[in-house]
């Protein structure tokens, strides 16, 4: 695939969700779609992207990210940029400070018939932990059942 075409893919879907428009950001997934989130998820397919997106910004309703560059192989192509995005409820099992974190993010992207195919997500835990109020510990063991 091209790279102007990969990166305009991408973008996109970093359009919708900082937009948190789940119906247009899966205009931009292959119907086979793998979402490997840093919280340790993964999502196969259509409707169950829909319902990480939706539950992913039932706890970051104001997520945004920007990309700042991007490299590619011809095949894959990785995305880095900021993410920023408030910590609210409990989903997580601690009680956020309700301060907006601001985090560097990875974002590796495949194709497959003119779409993302799949998705891998990468940021500091720690550091939105650091920067939400709340242990990272804590977290770890809601999200990985680590003690």
């Amino acid at each position: 695939m091209d790279n102007r075409r990969m990166f305009e893919l991408a973008q996109g879907l970093a359009v919708a969700k900082s937009k948190r428009d789940v119906p247009s950001a899966l205009t931009f997934l292959h119907r086979d779609m793998v979402l490997e989130s840093a919280f340790g998820t993964t999502a196969k397919g259509l409707a169950e992207n829909a319902n990480a997106l939706t539950a992913f910004f039932a706890v970051f309703p104001d997520y945004e990210v920007a990309l700042h560059g991007h490299a590619d192989d011809g095949e894959t192509l990785v995305c880095w940029g900021t993410a920023r995005m408030t910590m609210t409820g409990e989903a997580f099992g601690v009680s956020p400070n309700g301060t907006r974190a601001e985090l560097p993010v990875f974002i590796q992207f495949a194709f497959a018939d003119d779409l993302i195919a799949s998705e891998r997500f990468f940021f500091d835990l720690s550091s939105l932990c650091a920067q939400s109020g709340v242990s990272t510990d804590a977290v770890r063991r809601t999200l990985f059942g680590e003690n």
